[in-house]
């Protein structure tokens, strides 16, 4: 017998299935085959992205003060056409629907941080790009979610990350509490994969091309290698309104509380550069010399500079009365590759003189020591200097080449409220720390503490002489009152004092011939000048040929740990 219940559902639960098939054909009707639809939207978001609102304010603004906008600023940098953006679509967009289950944007305000993977000169990069232009660069709804991403991002990939900072950075602003409705703690949750990044030698380069505030400020200092544009960058804690309500301190404008005078001199920043344009050249110039990260060897290029070039020039270089000076960039031109020599940090910690060059196409660092300054005398601002050279180049596989000529570190009472000593001291902890190869060449003075701690950081030691190398434990000027004290009181009162003087120091100088320190082998070569070039290249090349692989195999296995930050 049949079961009229069963006859029953049937007959209820057809309507129900042809009501169902009808509405997928009409929701069908309305929809494309493909998903051109979408892709019309995605056009759409990236050309608004893409297109200047010159009637904005932010953008009047922004050319007003003579910057460029933050896409014209990739095209400067990067190679053209490499730009690939990541998070294109971040930002608030006003959408209106035109039909069944269709809408396009008809408006929208991108984050106002631009990210993506470029190239710069061929190298490929991440990099990511203030647009001051919106909120003046403080945070929005994606921006610190992007920020974190392209961190973490360079740590997966072992690529370097190039910062334009121009505003806060994903920094906060006040306007947060009123559209979340509530006061939050200021988590700066990227910083950790920064720290990762400089202690693993993945490039952080950074430029100020305007102001840099709070966390933007923070930022662009973390990095490896920071440069400023002069015309349009400042950098500061906070902006001059928050420092008048904090300190009282009025009338200040960006230049004058955080301009390139400022922090270009005291160390904040390393370079100064005239413009955008070259702010961005200096970020090439100093990525070639740089590998992606510590697991690599740094780029080595053919030169067209002879490795075996003579400079008979660097004989009559050093004077040979002591007190005279000379221009130690001079020497430092000569024997780098022409072309390659690359200062960093020119305007401040001038009693040191750092930067990267190559040799024979080899990247190095370079550290001398500046005798037109305080006499070369290291004080405590040119120890901090040489202690962030050397870290560098300890994270980045860069030998280092010092030319040493240095009385000691810096003595009276600027030297002593300055904390010279303890700054000189950390510079000494920071060569036993590194491992970084090391060769010297001692152009002249090599004295005390200082000089100490430069030249026995390695064991064995590398290094050459010249025939003008004095060293000791103190300079005679200074030294020989301390020593012979009571010899010279006495004399002072038989009226012998001056003949006693320049008897003592016609003996000490006798004894102080370079030449009887390597008979004792107390230095273990003394070179002809003019040959430095030919000895360095060597030196360069044997590093790279033999010792570059053990040291990548080190840090592979965790065996040296080089520190940045």
């Amino acid at each position: 017998m049949p079961d009229d219940k069963s006859d029953s559902d049937a007959k209820d639960n057809q309507p129900s299935s042809v009501t169902a098939s009808k509405r997928l054909r009409q929701v069908a009707s309305h929809l494309p085959a493909d998903y051109s639809d979408v892709l019309a939207q995605i056009d759409t978001l990236r050309s608004i992205a893409a297109t200047p609102d010159a009637s904005r304010r932010g953008y009047i603004r922004q050319k007003q003060a003579g910057k460029l906008w933050v896409r014209e600023r990739l095209d400067a940098l990067l190679d053209p056409g490499s730009f690939q953006e990541i998070g294109s679509l971040s930002g608030t967009v006003t959408w209106e629907q035109t039909g069944p289950l269709r809408e396009k944007p008809v408006a929208f305000v991108p984050s106002n941080n631009v990210q993506g993977m470029g190239r710069l000169r061929g190298r490929r990069v991440l990099l990511t790009a203030d647009d001051f232009t919106l909120r003046s660069g403080h945070a929005d709804g994606a921006s610190h979610e992007k920020t974190i991403y392209i961190e973490k991002l360079a740590l997966a990939l072992k690529l370097p990350i190039v910062k334009l900072v121009d505003g806060s950075s994903g920094g906060g602003s006040v306007t947060l509490i009123r559209s979340a409705g509530y006061s939050y703690l200021p988590y700066v949750s990227m910083y950790k994969y920064v720290v990762e990044q400089l202690n693993q030698g993945i490039p952080n380069l950074g430029a100020v091309v305007g102001p840099a505030i709070g966390l933007g400020a923070a930022r662009v200092v973390s990095c490896h290698f920071s440069v400023m544009a002069a015309d349009v960058g400042s950098l500061f804690n906070a902006g001059p309104e928050v420092v008048k309500g904090a300190t009282f301190e009025e009338g200040l404008d960006f230049q004058t509380l955080g301009g390139p005078v400022v922090h270009c001199t005291n160390g904040t920043i390393d370079n100064v550069a005239a413009n955008e344009a070259e702010c961005y050249e200096q970020l090439r110039t100093v990525l070639g010399y740089l590998p992606n990260s510590g697991r690599e060897v740094p780029p080595v290029i053919e030169s067209e500079d002879p490795a075996d070039r003579e400079d008979e020039a660097l004989r009559r270089i050093i004077p040979r009365r002591q007190t005279r000076m000379y221009n130690p960039w001079t020497i430092i031109r000569s024997v780098v590759d022409r072309g390659s020599w690359f200062e960093i940090g020119p305007l401040w910690g001038r009693t040191a003189i750092g930067g990267l060059a190559r040799l024979d196409g080899r990247p190095v660092g370079v550290v001398s020591l500046n005798c037109e300054v305080n006499g070369g005398a290291l004080d405590a601002a040119g120890s901090q200097k040489l202690t962030r050279l050397l870290k560098l180049c300890d994270v980045m596989n860069l030998p280092v080449l010092q030319f040493i000529d240095v009385p000691g570190y810096a003595i009276g009472t600027v030297a002593e409220r300055t904390a010279t000593m303890r700054w000189g001291v950390e510079l000494g902890k920071t060569y036993f720390t590194t491992t970084t190869p090391l060769f010297s060449v001692i152009v002249r003075r090599a004295y005390g503490v200082a000089g100490g701690l430069m030249l026995g950081a390695r064991d064995p030691v590398m290094q050459v002489a010249w025939p003008s190398g004095q060293w000791g434990s103190l300079p005679l000027e200074g030294g020989i009152e301390v020593a012979h004290r009571q010899d010279l009181r006495e004399a002072e009162q038989r009226g012998e004092k001056a003949a006693l003087y320049q008897k003592l120091e016609e003996e000490y100088r006798r004894l102080m011939n370079p030449v009887r320190t390597a008979n004792a082998f107390g230095v273990e070569e003394i070179i002809d000048p003019k040959d430095t070039r030919r000895v360095c290249c060597a030196w360069a090349r044997q590093v790279y040929g033999t010792l570059m692989a053990e040291r990548l195999a080190d840090r592979a296995t965790g065996k040296i740990r080089p520190v940045f930050a």
